[in-house]
């Protein structure tokens, strides 16, 4: 696995920022020097690394971060190994595969979608939402509506192995939600990315907690919970257990704290400690924080050991390990 410090050596220069001193306000860090600053993707878990590769195509070729975004997480939402994504996701209680996501652009537009179903791509339905609606979020059958109206196509969700693992489940019927011990790598995909231009955009998609609820809506589709773009001083998204994001409005959270001059580690590392502070039973969940600021600065922090984030310079492509509060 490759170390923080390992990293750093290998991509030199254009990651140096990484552990630059703070930037005492938003307009300080809008002036700022950005030489040397280049495009960069970085994206929650291991699953991260295929979905940064398809960013990076686009990014590399002078595109927006907006594209990037959509279209890196769309990897993880085919694949039918990421079992917490789309398809091959596990389904809710009743059998459903459900669906959440979300994309906010450099302008602070954004749009969502949460319990959507049979389609493979929500991520992409959200930026329709964003961009021919009024709205921010459409849900239910209201959104399979939309993205029918938008040409998307029906398809069913559900594996063969998804489906056997949900009639193993529902053998015993055992709720839990999750937790660093059921699975400390089964999660949401969030992306963040700045482009050439030095315009930043998020996206964030999920098939949500297995065998959870039915309609049941985690933070994946919450603008300022699972993610939040600011492109005047950076951008951050979660990845855990979406009812603690929701409960202290995490991304927003990181955000601000990086207008207000801590680094991307500082404003991650708080983020988690809001929450430890709010639930005595925080032990018991999982919440991770990746965060960059717009000069390309990155940062993360979660409450248990575990949470891993890949990174695209276009250099390196690397599987980082995320601090933890339990470290």
């Amino acid at each position: 696995m490759t170390t923080r410090r390992q990293f750093l050596i290998q991509t030199g220069a254009g990651l140096a920022a990484l552990s630059a001193g703070k930037l005492s306000s938003a307009k300080e860090l809008a002036s700022a020097k950005e030489e040397g600053k280049r495009p960069l993707v970085i994206s929650t878990w291991k699953h991260g690394l295929a979905s940064n590769e398809q960013a990076w195509k686009i990014l590399a070729k002078g595109g927006r971060a907006l594209d990037a975004v959509e279209s890196g997480v769309q990897v993880a939402e085919a694949d039918p190994e990421v079992t917490s994504v789309g398809y091959g996701g596990g389904p809710d209680r009743e059998g459903h595969v459900t669906l959440d996501s979300c994309i906010m652009d450099e302008k602070g537009n954004a749009g969502s979608v949460a319990f959507l179903q049979n389609f493979m791509h929500p991520v992409a339905v959200a930026r329709k939402v964003m961009e021919e609606t009024p709205h921010v979020m459409i849900v239910g059958e209201g959104a399979r509506r939309f993205a029918l109206d938008q040409g998307f196509k029906e398809q069913d969700l559900l594996t063969d192995q998804a489906r056997k693992n949900w009639q193993q489940w529902l053998k015993t019927g055992k709720y839990k939600p999750w937790s660093p011990a059921s699975n400390p790598t089964h999660d949401t995909i969030s992306m963040l990315a700045v482009d050439q231009a030095g315009d930043l955009s998020g996206s964030c998609t999920t098939s949500g907690l297995a065998y959870k609820m039915h309609g049941r809506v985690g933070d994946s589709p919450i603008i300022g919970a699972a993610l939040f773009v600011d492109n005047e001083v950076g951008s951050a998204c979660a990845t855990g257990v979406g009812e603690e994001v929701m409960k202290t409005v995490g991304s927003f959270l990181i955000v601000e704290l990086m207008r207000q001059g801590l680094s991307p580690t500082e404003a991650c590392k708080e983020g988690v400690q809001r929450i430890i502070r709010k639930n005595p039973n925080w032990r018991d969940v999982q919440v991770g924080y990746l965060a960059m600021d717009r000069l390309g600065r990155v940062g993360a922090f979660a409450i248990h050991t575990g949470f891993q984030y890949a990174v695209h310079d276009g250099q390196n492509n690397v599987l980082m390990d995320s601090a933890g509060y339990t470290d």
